[in-house]
């Protein structure tokens, strides 16, 4: 009987990660407040209170990407390799994030879809 309970919130919990997208690619915090992802799709906003977007819900689930592979560009901002579950808006924001996976470097670097990341400056 106890698991009767457990099944019921799993069921209704599904829908909404079932509709999360898989979205891979250079997580991106330039500066403080700001998280970007960059994939094949373009670039999604994550963060940017400079810009008045609305931080996406569930940004706790972003580790300390530190702890990984991770290239520093200007104090302790930097962006590392990973893939994202999240919903978006469509356009080019990210509104949840739901899961986040660290990967190496190494991956993204061999991508050529998301090379221009690299490139850009």
């Amino acid at each position: 009987m106890a698991r009767l309970p457990a099944l019921v919130l799993m069921m209704l919990l599904l829908p909404a990660a079932a509709h999360a997208e898989r979205r891979c690619g250079w997580l991106d915090n330039p500066s403080m407040a700001k998280w970007l992802l960059m994939d094949a799709g373009g670039g999604w906003t994550i963060m940017d209170n400079g810009s008045g977007y609305k931080a996406a819900e569930g940004m706790d689930k972003i580790p300390d990407l530190t702890t990984g592979e991770f290239v520093y560009t200007y104090a302790a901002h930097g962006y590392a390799c990973a893939c994202m579950d999240v919903d978006t808006d469509g356009e080019e924001g990210i509104t949840r994030i739901y899961s986040v996976r660290q990967l190496p470097l190494s991956r993204c670097r061999n991508d050529a879809a998301i090379r221009w990341f690299l490139d850009k400056d």
